[in-house]
């Protein structure tokens, strides 16, 4: 994209959040363009991840309204935080600049809402259908569902309320099953956004995900034993493990932690071959 384009794009995302609405001919008048070309500028901020909404007949980009700029549309998973984090750590306190990242950063995590992120890939549409209906309150239907567990694919009746992870996976109220899950946004075929609104928001609650993305009803201690390579990969791979670590002696480090069930961990110690061990597993009561 040439320059005169970049700056067109970024003024039209101003444009788009500003106080005022303007209408698509507006837009491209202000811009000196066709309305086709901001009818295409506006379906590449759906295919990148933007989200685009309609307020008083006008395109929107959501939730920019109560932004003061768009430097601040973004937002950090617990994962992405906690590298930031480190990152700042490691400048030099005398730089000018480290307060200012980690008050940013600050700002960025205590941001509630998820709609600020940008989603990417084949699942962008759907992600986008779910958080118009978590911000609307309303049930869905997740259409030809491939379950990993079953087998089946056949459509879900939920009420979706929070993303985990990069919006890998969207933890919804199974209407039909009565309880929380997760669902992949990967194995969705579309989202259909009902009328109805939630009828069992008081029912909503997010279950725990352990360090290796995993989920499940139940929680189990495992102790895990790291020689510093496998003590490296696991930081490298599963950024959070680093905070239920401690350093027992020279070259060996042990993790004590939480998780949903032992394929994680068993996982790693295959990947990892003999530098990590399982040396204590238990199901917390």
């Amino acid at each position: 994209m040439d320059q005169p384009k970049i700056e067109r794009v970024l003024r039209l995302m101003q444009l788009m959040s500003s106080a005022r609405y303007y209408t698509i001919d507006e837009l491209a008048e202000l811009l000196e363009t066709s309305s086709r070309s901001i009818y295409r500028y506006i379906d590449t901020f759906k295919n990148v991840g933007l989200v685009v909404t309609k307020k008083r007949g006008v395109p929107r980009l959501a939730k920019m309204d109560e932004r003061d700029d768009i430097s601040q549309l973004v937002h950090f998973t617990e994962e992405e935080a906690h590298v930031v984090n480190r990152l700042i750590d490691a400048l030099d306190n005398g730089n000018v600049l480290k307060q200012s990242l980690r008050r940013k950063l600050r700002a960025a995590c205590d941001c509630a809402s998820v709609v600020d992120c940008i989603v990417n890939g084949k699942g962008a549409k759907n992600v986008h259908a779910l958080i118009e209906a978590i911000e609307r309150k309303c049930q869905v239907r997740l259409v030809d569902y491939a379950s990993s567990n079953s087998g089946v694919v056949r459509d879900r009746w939920v009420e979706p309320f929070d993303f985990t992870t990069d919006y890998n996976q969207v933890w919804c109220y199974d209407l039909e099953g009565e309880k929380n899950k997760l669902f992949k946004t990967t194995r969705i075929g579309g989202v259909e956004i009902l009328e109805e609104g939630w009828i069992a928001e008081e029912k909503h609650e997010k279950g725990f995900v352990d360090i290796f993305r995993f989920s499940g009803p139940e929680r189990y201690r495992v102790k895990m034993e790291l020689d510093v390579r496998a003590r490296n990969v696991m930081v490298e791979c599963f950024p959070l493990s680093e905070q239920y670590m401690t350093k027992v002696e020279d070259g060996k480090w042990l993790l004590d932690t939480e998780v949903c069930g032992l394929m994680g961990a068993q996982s790693f110690v295959l990947t990892t071959r003999e530098g990590a061990r399982i040396v204590e597993s238990e199901k917390m009561e």
